[in-house]
């Protein structure tokens, strides 16, 4: 028996530090709901988890953007509906003028309300929408996923198009003559306006396709990242238990170890 030496006592100690770490591990895992609390846990499914997240953050940017062109898209086609009404009665008026009955008188006042229709499609086709041109005829490459790939959002032109302008700008209603080629420049501008404001529906109907796939990869990649990094509550409570018998088990062995010394005494009595 030596007295110098108590290797029960420096086995119990070292045991004692190994399950005080393992509690301690584990508490932090339960309380952070994290089953990587440091690097050490699981240097590997950390690498992973965080690409995983960076990748959702993208995801994120993504959808704002696609929801955005949405919205673009949109405004762009309330507007049209407007555009079609005002070109649905201006035919109306080019039909009223050709109207052997009526006076120039009366054809004056058919071409001022017919004016005043194309010069509130003109003031449309100069909208923007924060910033951006709704009806310059500019392509917009909108982001549509974490990796940068773009989908193009054809323009509509309001502004430049002569279909448009010719009809708007350039007819008279105040003869007949006159009334008749009105007639015929704005149901070209209104079949124009049909096959535009088709491209808008489509340029909605795949932008929603793109929201719902990210939507949908955002969803499967949180679930990949969780069980990487997600605490498993009723395993880790379990192991919580079992290391914290252990300390109170090794303090109490670290106890009885170091009093064993003590019995030397009664050799020496």
């Amino acid at each position: 028996m030596v007295i110098n030496t108590n290797l029960s006592a420096q086995n119990a100690a070292t045991l004692l530090m190994h399950s005080q770490s393992n509690l301690s591990a584990s508490l932090q895992r339960l309380s952070s709901g994290s089953k990587i609390t440091s690097p050490a846990d699981d240097s590997a499914g950390l690498a992973v988890s965080m690409k995983l997240n960076a990748q959702m953050a993208r995801i994120d940017a993504a959808s704002n953007n696609v929801n955005n062109a949405i919205s673009f898209s949109q405004t762009q086609d309330g507007y049209v509906q407007q555009v079609n009404s005002a070109f649905s009665r201006m035919s109306e008026l080019s039909v009223l003028a050709q109207d052997i009955t009526k006076t120039t008188s009366d054809r004056a006042l058919y071409q001022q309300e017919f004016k005043a229709l194309g010069n509130y499609i003109n003031t449309v086709s100069t909208k923007d929408f924060n910033g951006v041109s709704l009806f310059n005829g500019n392509t917009l490459n909108v982001t549509t996923d974490s990796e940068g790939n773009t989908f193009a959002l054809q323009g509509i032109d309001l502004a430049h198009n002569t279909t448009y302008t010719t009809a708007t700008t350039n007819d008279d209603i105040t003869s007949i003559t006159g009334a008749q080629k009105a007639l015929t420049d704005v149901k070209a501008a209104i079949s124009q306006l049909a096959s535009d404001r088709a491209n808008i529906g489509s340029n909605e109907e795949s932008l929603s396709y793109y929201n719902n796939q990210l939507s949908t990869l955002k969803n499967n990649l949180s679930a990949a990242n969780s069980q990487i990094t997600d605490v498993d509550v009723a395993t880790e409570s379990t192991q919580y238990a079992k290391e914290n018998i252990l300390v109170q088990t090794g303090t109490a062995m670290l106890a009885q170890a170091n009093s064993l010394p003590q019995s030397v005494l009664k050799l020496l009595s």
